[in-house]
């Protein structure tokens, strides 16, 4: 099964935390080591941003990748919570969230 990303829906959640942040796309693209013009594509869906960038994002702006990929699947029951502990390794949610945290501290350890 094939995971679709609305990528416009991923822009729209950074640039949301990037204004509640109070960062220019400037300054979120020099924080994170990334330019203004790929923040700006990213925000407006045209460019698909790498893990790399997706993870520098989310450690400068202080949330989860889960919070900036929420809403963006394009099959909405992946967002379902009964159907993602339906699923064939009965993920919890607090699971996936708490593993998530996890990996977003080590990396931001060696970043």
């Amino acid at each position: 099964m094939a995971i679709k990303i609305n990528y416009i829906a991923l822009g729209t959640r950074i640039r949301e935390y990037r204004e509640k942040a109070n960062l220019t796309q400037e300054k979120l693209a020099e924080l994170c080591s990334l330019s203004a013009a790929h923040i700006g594509h990213i925000e407006r869906g045209t460019r698909i941003p790498s893990m790399d960038a997706m993870f520098k994002i989310a450690v400068t702006l202080h949330i989860s990748i889960d919070v900036l990929l929420y809403d963006s699947y394009e099959d909405k029951n992946l967002c379902n919570i009964d159907n993602i502990e339906k699923n064939k390794k009965k993920l919890k949610l607090k699971d996936l969230v708490a593993n998530t945290r996890i990996i977003l501290e080590e990396i931001s350890e060696e970043l």
